[in-house]
């Protein structure tokens, strides 16, 4: 299945809508638009079944599964 917006696309289709929310917004709306963007990207990667939250769990310590590997 071929995407339907390539990576270099997209970036061109980020960097227009923080230029403009920069220019109309000023810096904090530019801000604003890129915390958001960041986050509907780990969103949307999650979704996609591109990011894997289970490694950074067992890694803080926050599941009882990582706290033998860091004692042994």
């Amino acid at each position: 299945m071929v995407p339907a917006v390539n990576n270099g696309q997209l970036g061109l289709i980020v960097g227009l809508v923080l230029g403009i929310a920069g220019a109309f917004g000023g810096f904090s709306a530019f801000v604003v638009v890129l915390l958001l963007g960041a986050v509907g990207l780990l969103v949307g990667r999650y979704l996609d079944g591109q990011l894997d939250l289970s490694e950074l769990s067992e890694r803080s310590g926050l599941t009882g599964r990582g706290s033998d590997r860091r004692r042994g």
